[in-house]
């Protein structure tokens, strides 16, 4: 997994409320036992015409939003089944960070654990962002995992809460497996003293 420690980067303003996984990523692509590729799937019942061409008028086709890092999203971003593909999706396509209002909680957990960082500030400074991103497309946003801030470019600051465990996890890029494959030197060393 990669690590996250900070991210400048452009945003895609998704003005949407209560995007489920099934919207992130349709059943249809879930035989899949890859992440790669996944990204092709994203969004892509309203990204895509019935003939499978791009949607020119969907946000993440617009050309001023190509390459963005961060998508802003509306509340309960991510709420419906608990597919760990609808963030393989996020990621694939090139995503790294997600702000919203609020997350459903599997999604939030699977973010975490694939590296993609949801971050969570009221919904006033959602709205606030959206405009800024429409207005401008190439407005940059700063997102420091170690102090927990998103920062504009006028330099105004945003603070996220996020759990210290999972904080650790992203910074040095470890999954729940490759957290307790780091602690295998400690735990050979307990073992070889501990008395059974």
């Amino acid at each position: 997994m990669q690590p996250f420690t900070s991210l400048s980067a452009t945003a895609v303003p998704l003005r949407m409320e209560n995007v489920d996984t099934d919207q992130i990523i349709p059943a249809k692509y879930l035989t899949a036992v890859t992440k790669e590729g996944m990204g092709k799937g994203l969004f892509s019942w309203i990204r895509y015409n019935p003939d499978g061409t791009p949607k020119p008028d969907f946000v993440t086709n617009m050309p001023e939003y190509q390459g963005a890092e961060i998508l802003i999203a509306g509340r309960n971003f991510g709420s419906g089944s608990s597919r760990e593909h609808a963030v393989w999706a996020l990621t694939d396509f090139g995503f790294r960070c997600v702000i919203s209002p609020g997350f459903a909680d599997i999604f939030y957990n699977n973010s975490l654990k694939n590296g993609l960082l949801p971050v969570t500030l009221p919904e006033e400074i959602v709205h606030m962002l959206w405009d800024l991103v429409e207005e401008d497309p190439e407005t940059t946003l700063h997102v420091d995992l170690r102090s927990q801030t998103v920062t504009l470019p006028d330099g105004q600051q945003h603070s996220f809460a996020i759990d210290p465990f999972r904080k650790l996890c992203l910074l040095e890029g470890l999954d729940d497996l490759g957290y307790i494959n780091s602690k295998e030197t400690a735990i050979a060393a307990y073992e070889a003293v501990a008395p059974y």
